[in-house]
């Protein structure tokens, strides 16, 4: 079983920055993949950024290319993303998101353990 607690959401206007990190506890296996996901409403849910928890490899989806940089903390088991030229698009709820290694880490349903969200609303 694996804890993901999300926090760090909030209001911001365009061009603001948000830091949403994603504490992790339980059982961690070094080849899991821990992805951030984000939920807004009438949308699907679209994949945002993934790092692989042993090798630190990131995959970034183009729409936050150059703008989002995830990064992790081993000593906390905390994964971070920073959230920089936030756009009203990026509004949505934000999950971070555990998969196994191996797994399609741009499908939301290959994903095994979920946080319970944290919302990002981006004012234009």
């Amino acid at each position: 079983q694996v804890l993901l607690v999300e926090s760090g959401g909030g209001l911001v206007q365009t061009g603001g920055s948000l830091r949403l990190p994603c504490a992790a506890s339980g059982r961690i296996f070094i080849g899991y993949i821990l992805g951030w996901l984000r939920h807004a409403p009438g949308k699907e849910r679209e994949f945002v950024v993934a790092i692989s928890w042993s090798l630190g490899r990131i995959y970034y989806a183009d729409s936050v290319k150059g703008r989002f940089i995830i990064s992790k903390d081993n000593a906390k088991n905390t994964v971070y993303l920073q959230m920089n030229s936030l756009k009203p698009e990026d509004t949505a709820v934000y999950y971070c998101a555990v998969a196994y290694s191996g797994a399609n880490y741009e499908v939301a349903r290959m994903y095994d353990y979920w946080g319970q969200g944290t919302q990002v609303t981006v004012s234009s």
